[in-house]
């Protein structure tokens, strides 16, 4: 039995775009530019959280 997984972004908390851009910034000073197999997954999630800590554009009428 397959099952699927969940493509849906979920942020681990309530962080802003700021302060998830500024744990990325470490990540990549800590890595010395180049990530590890374990980092770029880390880094895949964090974009994804701060992909979706950004404002929302407003909705034309």
């Amino acid at each position: 039995m397959l099952h699927s997984m969940s493509t849906t972004v979920e942020p681990s908390s309530e962080r802003s775009a700021a302060e998830v851009n500024e744990e990325i910034r470490a990540l990549w000073l800590r890595s010395g530019g180049t990530l590890s197999v374990e980092q770029r997954e880390e880094y895949q999630r964090l974009v994804q959280e701060w992909a979706s800590a950004l404002p929302q554009p407003a909705k034309a009428a």
